[in-house]
């Protein structure tokens, strides 16, 4: 039988948790921005390391979260856009740590689909499950005891929708609100474990994703006039701002709102993510408390971001950084990693890599955190472990020993509206995006230009460059065997029509 590994300090296993915000960008934490509040998140990043290049291959809800489940990249897990997850995968992280001895358990937002027959969420492995999904038609653990609590009163007295712009105070008592919900359950369940077997627990707020709702003692945190202004490009943006904004509407996708509207929105977005972390924190403190601190494993990360106006793009499902690029922080146990488990860790505590992670690892980190290498027990995973970038180097040059992936592969299907279909590779140092629809290509310089407002696709002194990462996505395509309507010779293809999933996507039940 497979057995947790222990650490090398007392015999004592790793516990790991995944703590996750919805739709939160890479930004909006003090660490990097001196106008957001987050004492919690820069707390842990003080006491681990935050990745300054960490993606969301496939930046919308649950295609991101197929990726922390299998580990897998898009084209590998199967979903390449916004859709249903299969019903299971043949590798799933929970169901995994539960086969090596780990209890499971999940609060929040799992999206992982509903069961209308047992009426409730579809496990994926999670030994137990107490959901907040925030979708419409799904009666989730929130939803019933919000309704047994207050019958009769409308969870979204806000006034906003799932996918508005918009942002104002929240219209109940605190008490109520689903990240006060979500947070409340993650200290319960810590407060009340006490089995000696190693845990996985993921808390996955729902916020700061629509509808921005914080509290008002939150949102009074920040004053809407200080609020940082969107990026706008030096033109190739301007035809988001007025082609598709036909209809104006809380949930449009592209359009150019005007300053007022989104000074607020981005106080209560900002604010949101403030409520989040004051949860962060009373979990932290749950776990120093219960003396769990010093074998725990803690990563924090977001499944994409929220575009809040840049380049006149709201919401998630683009190339561009307010989208796909999201926070990740790493805190590692104290209680040193055991051979079993890769060997200690060297690095640093307080320090940032600019390794490119996504989502992806996760899944054989936490398996190597709980002593079980999944490359040396022959699983396929397309992500791998980062505590590697964490040992054998100085902590001045993170992982410099370690061969690591030179870039990430990006991609999303038709996303609302036909020309939102794309592929995009990036190192953290340049991006390059293949727009599907118009075969239309885009380069950029994150180096010298992150917010990206200069499209350097017709800079002659780039035009080398761009043939690089033009070859490199044709490679990919050739390598995944996507097929004449990807590639053909060396020429990436128009593709008007859109593909959700793979052929590698699971057709039932395995």
């Amino acid at each position: 039988a497979l057995h947790p590994s222990t650490s090398a300090a007392d015999d004592t296993p790793i516990n790991v948790i995944l703590l996750m915000a919805d739709q939160m960008r890479f930004d909006v934490m003090g660490a990097r921005n001196p106008v957001a509040i987050t004492p919690s998140l820069d707390k842990l990043a003080s006491e681990g390391v935050m990745f300054t290049n960490a993606y969301s291959s496939t930046p919308t809800c649950t295609p991101a979260r197929a990726a922390i489940l299998t580990g897998l990249k898009p084209w590998n897990h199967g979903m390449l856009g916004y859709g249903a997850i299969a019903h299971r995968y043949p590798l799933e992280i929970a169901r995994y740590l539960s086969s090596v001895g780990y209890t499971t358990h999940s609060i929040g937002k799992d999206h992982f689909g509903w069961n209308k027959t047992l009426h409730g969420g579809v496990p994926h492995g999670y030994e137990g499950t107490m959901l907040y999904d925030g979708i419409p038609g799904e009666d989730d653990n929130y939803d019933q005891w919000f309704s047994d609590l207050l019958p009769g009163v409308d969870p979204m007295a806000t006034g906003l929708t799932f996918n508005d712009y918009r942002g104002r105070a929240y219209a109940l008592p605190e008490y109520y609100h689903p990240t006060a919900w979500v947070g409340r359950h993650a200290v319960q369940w810590l407060q009340d474990y006490n089995a000696t077997k190693p845990f996985m627990l993921k808390a996955s707020f729902h916020r700061p994703h629509s509808p921005y709702d914080p509290p008002k003692r939150v949102m009074d945190l920040y004053d809407p006039d200080k609020m940082p202004r969107p990026y706008r490009g030096d033109s190739w943006d301007d035809v988001f701002a007025t082609k598709f904004n036909s209809t104006p509407n809380p949930g449009i996708w592209c359009g150019n709102v005007t300053w007022d509207n989104l000074k607020t929105s981005r106080q209560a977005y900002y604010a949101s993510v403030t409520y989040v972390d004051e949860w962060v924190g009373l979990i932290y403190d749950t776990l120093e408390m219960k003396g769990m601190l010093d074998n725990t494993l803690v990563i924090f990360t977001a499944d994409h971001g929220d575009m809040l106006g840049d380049h006149y793009h709201y919401r998630k499902g683009y190339p561009y950084e307010g989208s796909a690029h999201v926070p990740f922080i790493l805190r590692w146990p104290s209680n040193n990693l055991s051979p079993e488990q890769g060997g200690p860790v060297t690095a640093d505590r307080g320090i940032t890599s600019d390794k490119v992670v996504e989502l992806r690892d996760i899944f054989p980190t936490f398996a190597e955190a709980a002593g079980h290498s999944l490359e040396k027990a022959g699983e396929k995973v397309d992500g791998a472990s980062i505590l590697s970038l964490l040992r054998a180097s100085p902590s001045t040059d993170v992982g410099a020993a370690t061969a690591w992936r030179e870039w990430i592969d990006m991609e999303h299907d038709i996303c609302y509206n036909v020309t939102n279909h794309w592929n995009s590779l990036t190192d953290g140092k340049m991006k390059y995006v293949f727009n599907a629809y118009s075969a239309t290509e885009q380069l950029f310089n994150m180096t010298s230009d992150p917010q990206e407002y200069h499209d350097l696709v017709n800079a002659a002194e780039y035009q080398q460059e761009l043939k690089i990462w033009r070859g490199r996505l044709v490679a990919q395509f050739v390598a995944e065997k996507r097929g004449e309507d990807w590639v053909q010779g060396q020429q990436l293809m128009r593709r008007v029509k859109g593909q959700l999933y793979s052929p590698n996507f699971p057709k039932s039940d395995v």
